[in-house]
């Protein structure tokens, strides 16, 4: 992680106020262009540059060099900046100085996104392998899981949801937090939603879905949860600001009822098969 440079690198303060902190850049001698922090609030300060352009190669070390000093001398424990999302050999240097990835600030009208970053005087030092490893786990992309389960009754009907938000009903379920199994997840939200208790019994498929309507994509994880009296439903008590109804449904209910996506997936699966471990959902049509 750490560059083989051997460039002599130093910043010497040219400015200071209780706004702004700023340092020129020498770099070999030369002034190379400057740094500064501005204070936001308490501890922390957001970091700005400008360098030449025969000089952009050695950003990463002006910035690792700055923050440090920033921790070391200035009281400043969290340090933040914010990068146009499209400008990735920047994002690439600014990752190198320990600023890792912390989300994406969207524009406005012609103002592009910005990629957020921020480095804490508490993270490992960027040229460690401990730093290395959590610079590289904050710039990994992250995918959205879902967990649904199929149950069914003694007639072999699947239970849907009927939704407050959605027009079409789907299979009970929910979205796995962060650090959340997918088995957990569908456990945990069916029973903060229906107020039922159920047993996962295995993995039938996951299902890959793809960006619609504004959603990004994301992998269901769907599992069987087995057989259930049809009385279950009186037994239920429903999060009503999510759930407004219950139903157990034959074929002809799923085809007009369910959304596509749960009728493509309960229509394969009632192909021969011995495995499914995997599919891809088309886009949703209603």
């Amino acid at each position: 992680m750490k560059p083989s440079d051997d460039t002599d690198l130093v910043l010497i303060p040219t400015s200071g106020s209780d706004e702004f902190i700023g340092f020129a850049v020498q770099i070999d001698g030369e002034r190379a262009g400057t740094v500064a922090f501005r204070h936001e609030e308490k501890a922390r300060a957001s970091i700005r540059w400008s360098l030449a352009d025969e000089h952009l190669g050695q950003l990463a070390r002006v910035l690792k060099q700055a923050v440090d000093l920033a921790f070391a001398e200035l009281g400043i424990s969290r340090v933040e900046t914010q990068i146009d999302a499209e400008d990735h050999a920047t994002i690439r240097q600014a990752a190198r100085a320990g600023l890792r990835k912390e989300g994406v600030v969207r524009g406005n009208a012609d103002d592009p996104d910005r990629l957020l970053a921020a480095r804490l005087a508490s993270d490992p030092d960027p040229w460690s392998r401990d730093g290395f490893l959590g610079i590289l786990n904050a710039g990994l992309p992250t995918k959205r899981v879902i967990g649904q389960g199929i149950l069914r009754d003694e007639q072999g009907r699947v239970l849907l949801c009927q939704l407050t938000y959605k027009l079409q009903w789907d299979l009970p379920g929910g979205v796995v937090e962060i650090g959340e199994s997918p088995a957990h997840g569908v456990v945990r939200e069916i029973k903060e939603e229906l107020d039922i208790d159920v047993t996962v019994r295995g993995l039938i498929t996951v299902n890959w879905l793809p960006p619609w309507r504004g959603w990004d994509d994301a992998c269901v994880f769907v599992f069987d949860l087995g057989t259930a009296d049809s009385g279950l439903i009186d037994r239920m008590t429903l999060e009503r600001r999510e759930i407004a109804a219950m139903h157990w449904c034959d074929p002809a209910t799923v085809a007009e009822r369910a959304t596509t996506v749960t009728q493509e997936l309960l229509t394969w699966l009632e192909q021969p098969t011995e495995h499914r471990p995997y599919r891809e959902s088309s886009q949703e049509k209603s």
